[in-house]
């Protein structure tokens, strides 16, 4: 089981270093400036599949007795900074997203600039159902 568990943990790391390395490579190659609108969509949500699938896997291994037993706590301490780092930025990337498009399209209405087949009611109107997120979950 040893041998095991840390060849798992070895092919994670090379897969981890592996995309790291891709990424970087990516950039270089085709940097955002010179992106298309589709291209600059298809890139995000690459980056939100791969971070999604790397917060499941990292909450999945909090949660392996291996680790909780034997991890300690300066590792502890770094990944609780860290993620709180990348969870503060995360939220401030949303705010100023959410905050930036809903001005804008509530300055389109405004001008009547919505797309008609797209936008069928009224930017700032109040719906029932929340459109673009559910309700907040609390921890």
């Amino acid at each position: 089981m040893e041998n095991s568990f840390i060849g798992n943990l070895d092919e994670w790391i090379k897969l981890q270093k592996n995309l790291l390395a891709t990424l970087k490579d990516m950039e270089k190659k085709e940097p955002t400036e010179n992106m298309d609108r589709l291209d600059l969509i298809l890139a995000s949500r690459t980056a939100f599949q791969h971070m999604m699938r790397t917060l499941k896997d990292f909450d999945q291994w909090l949660q392996d007795p291996m680790v909780i037993k034997h991890m300690p706590r300066e590792m502890l301490e770094d990944v609780k900074n860290t993620s709180w780092e990348l969870l503060q930025r995360l939220l401030e990337l949303d705010i100023r997203h959410t905050s930036q498009f809903r001005e804008m399209i509530a300055k389109m209405s405004k001008e009547g600039k919505l797309d008609p087949l797209i936008w069928t009611r009224p930017a700032g109107e109040e719906y029932q159902e929340r459109e673009r997120r559910g309700p907040l979950s609390t921890i």
